[in-house]
């Protein structure tokens, strides 16, 4: 954390924390108060306290740790370590690094756009600590210019991992904050509630942060966070006053699709070894030793070719490839879906849909929802009237759907369909005919998986949908109805049926929840009701390789234009299957 500005503490300010004397204010952000604090050696650290309406929620908590655990695991390179922390505190506190210099961002409001040397700097030092907090299978979810400090030495990182999971409990961003937020957003991160955040995310954002470190200006700049919005979603960047190889760089790092941008690893190494480097990289890396150091260190440990002039630094040979393996962390970072064609997935319907839902104000909507996390693993059986799950099966999700935890609240206005909770489920609504699907976890499950979910059917032609292996556009769609279970694909907006299981006991509207479950291993699905077997579908599509667990609402064949359409789910359980 930086040290542009401390500010004396407040009568209500704590004065200790743990063994942190507490000297000073830093700053306040979603998650809590900043404090400049002085371990009991003397070393000034920076102590992040939650604020007091998070503490008592214990799910909180759990993510709080859970967070912590993989930041921890992050190496130092270019970011400021995390050191300590205390979930279990009467206030939680997280005790991070103290860098002592400006933000990026007051640096360039202050004096202007980088120099050349100064902006590969920043340009290598942010991809280095960008190399490896994805290494570490940690996602930052909010680089921008404040989250970057030009410490002595070498640039240093903040906020990776745990600020964006933690801020997002708390409700929607600060209207401040969310000009800076949507400036640096990827487009994926505009469309539909339950597209995947991948590290490409953070590409994109270093693109927006390294243009507005050399220009004074990001790259999609507008009036408004909505027509900011408007532009990363549908114009090329504006990168003039940026020249030669690093404008390049910058610019393929802002490709609209995910799939095109290179990694963060790439974009260190094409900085700093690759064939056409800046010249301009020389004069940075030779006036900075620690960030050299910083940078072929964070090269040795992702097991990219070490050159000369970074080689000696840690001693290896020239040209030798190094891999020095990181830390394992608890839950590793599933990676990115397959590459889909060239902008397939850039629909112009649903970018037309969000412009509309964010000048209609939905922007603050998207930017507060929480993304949830994966539960932690359970040992032991689960009531119900399903078998408990094999010794070799890992339960990965496990929310009662009583209020919103993993999944949330959602709505979209234009089509007057939500998400919501009655303190006994999850209902998904449509006022008209088609499908909606609910806010759920962030993270991708295992391809093999094992699925299961209360399902009330409440109004008639209402049908609820299960989508399982689902990375946009592409996953399976289990449609449970009245008289019918359908289990079929769901590509680009377009629903097929594989097989249709005409039930025997139609499920009655209004009734208690029946449980459905679905267990996809290799290239079968088996469906169940109640513990008993409905049938099995061949899972052969190509296109699908796995992705995450989506619940919503879905209409019956034949359904009439208007509705209302109702489900409810309860009790989703979700296990990623081994050794079956």
């Amino acid at each position: 954390m930086s040290g542009e500005r401390t500010e004396p503490l407040r009568p209500h300010d704590p004065r200790a924390l743990g063994d942190y004397e507490i000297v000073g204010r830093l700053g306040e952000g979603g998650m809590g108060t900043v404090y400049l604090a002085r371990t009991p050696g003397g070393v000034l650290v920076a102590v992040k306290v939650v604020r007091a309406d998070l503490a008592p929620d214990d799910e909180f908590r759990r993510r709080f740790r859970s967070e912590v655990a993989r930041a921890r695991q992050v190496p130092p390179f270019c970011t400021a370590e995390v050191l300590d922390a205390d979930p279990d505190h009467e206030s939680p506190y997280l005790v991070v690094e103290y860098v002592d210099g400006p933000t990026l961002a007051h640096v360039v409001e202050e004096r202007g756009p980088l120099t050349a040397a100064n902006l590969h700097s920043v340009a290598i030092g942010v991809a280095t600590a960008l190399t490896a907090i994805h290494g570490a299978g940690v996602i930052h979810r909010d680089l921008k210019p404040r989250n970057v400090l030009l410490a002595p030495g070498s640039p240093k990182v903040i906020d990776f991992g745990i600020a964006r999971h933690v801020e997002a409990t708390g409700g929607n961003t600060d209207t401040s904050q969310m000009v800076g937020t949507v400036a640096y957003m990827s487009p994926e991160r505009f469309g539909v509630a339950d597209t995947p955040l991948t590290p490409a995310a953070d590409v994109f954002a270093w693109g927006g942060v390294v243009a507005y470190a050399g220009t004074g200006r990001t790259p999609f700049a507008a009036d408004s966070p909505p027509a900011t919005a408007a532009r990363i979603l549908t114009q090329p960047p504006d990168l003039s006053g940026l020249a030669g190889p690093l404008r390049e760089l910058v610019g393929h790092a802002l490709e609209k699709d995910p799939a095109n941008r290179p990694s963060a690893r790439e974009l260190l190494d094409l900085l700093v070894s690759g064939p056409s480097r800046p010249a301009a990289t020389a004069a940075a890396l030779a006036g900075q030793p620690d960030l050299r150091a910083a940078a072929a260190e964070a090269q040795a440990v992702t097991g990219v070719r070490i050159p000369a002039d970074l080689a000696g630094l840690i001693g290896y040979e020239e040209n030798s490839i190094v891999t020095v393996p990181i830390s394992p962390v608890p839950t590793p970072l599933p990676g990115p879906p397959p590459p889909e064609p060239r902008r397939r997935w850039f629909l112009p319907v649903a970018v037309a849909a969000l412009i509309l839902a964010v000048v209609a104000g939905a922007m603050m909507v998207v930017l507060g929802s929480p993304a949830g996390e994966r539960a932690i693993a359970s040992e032991g059986p689960t009531d119900g009237p399903s078998s408990a799950a094999p010794a070799s099966d890992t339960l990965v999700i496990d929310d009662a759907l009583t209020g919103p935890r993993l999944w949330q609240a959602k709505s979209l206005p234009a089509e007057k369909a939500s998400c919501s909770f009655d303190g006994t489920g999850m209902v998904a609504h449509r006022d008209t005919k088609g499908v909606y699907r609910c806010s759920g976890p962030d993270d991708g499950v295992p391809d093999d998986v094992r699925v299961e979910v209360g399902v009330r059917l409440l109004t008639e032609d209402s049908c609820a949908g299960l989508w399982f292996r689902f990375a946009p556009w592409h996953g399976y769609l289990l449609r449970v109805c009245e008289k019918n279970i359908y289990l079929g694909t769901h590509k680009d907006q377009a629903v097929a049926t594989i097989r249709t299981f005409p039930l025997d006991a139609p499920i009655a509207i209004g009734a208690a929840p029946t449980t459905i479950e679905v267990r996809a291993v290799g290239n079968q699905a088996t469906v169940l009701r109640d513990g008993v077997e409905v049938g099995t579908v061949p899972l052969t599509d190509t296109q699908i390789t796995g992705g995450r667990v989506l619940l919503g609402v879905y209409t019956e064949r034949g359904a009439a234009e208007d509705g209302p359409y109702d489900v409810a789910f309860s009790n989703v359980k979700v296990w990623g299957l081994s050794g079956n």
